[in-house]
């Protein structure tokens, strides 16, 4: 397994807070998981934003880097597109990535961690063994993973895992466009961060 993995994320989400704020991250996360195109284009333009005029997001994207969207929970199925996938391709469109390339695919569903009792959550083994990397022609040098949401990190460390077996040369770091902040309150909902996934005591713990 992988040790640790640098991240970068735009945005905080609360499940359980109170006010507004709370409210409105719950929803900015419902549209997210819904996948719309136009929302994603309209998210991606604010990354964009931030990654030129946020010291915490500065110099983390290329225009070289190759994204690659980590799967949903379940099987990938030909013609459909998930959120990280519109969101990888929506990034690319504002100059953040040379393209998307949906090369880390889901052989077996794994439960949905939004769903599941904390006990019950996939771990990163269980992500890890699901996960399988079909070969490019062309081996990217610079790879960042793009997921919608990341809680603790055991998706986004089992999928730098997967990719860091096929890619061993490669840079490998993960986007997430939403950060969940436990179950206490957010005060806003653009907090960009820099920070990194760490796999210690048999798990994945993510800081910030």
């Amino acid at each position: 397994m992988i040790r640790a993995i640098a991240y970068a994320s735009c945005y905080v989400y609360s499940p359980a807070g109170t006010g507004a704020v709370c409210e409105r991250s719950r929803l900015l996360r419902a549209l997210l998981k819904a996948g719309d195109a136009t929302f994603m284009r309209k998210y991606a333009v604010r990354v964009r934003q931030q990654a030129k005029d946020s010291p915490l997001l500065a110099g983390f994207f290329d225009a070289t880097d190759v994204l690659v969207p980590v799967p949903g929970s379940a099987p990938y199925i030909a013609g459909g597109l998930w959120a990280a996938e519109h969101l990888a391709v929506a990034l690319v469109n504002e100059g953040l990535g040379a393209a998307a390339w949906t090369g880390l695919r889901r052989i077996r569903a794994v439960r949905k961690s939004a769903t599941a009792a904390p006990g019950e959550r996939p771990t990163v083994n269980l992500h890890y063994e699901s996960f399988v990397i079909e070969r490019p022609t062309t081996p990217p040098e610079k790879i960042v993973l793009i997921d919608d949401v990341v809680t603790k990190g055991r998706t986004l460390l089992a999928a730098a895992s997967r990719v860091r077996e096929a890619f061993p040369c490669a840079q490998i770091r993960a986007f997430a466009l939403v950060r969940t902040m436990g179950f206490s309150g957010v005060q806003q909902l653009l907090d960009p961060c820099k920070g990194e996934i760490r796999w210690r005591a048999g798990d994945a713990h993510r800081s910030p």
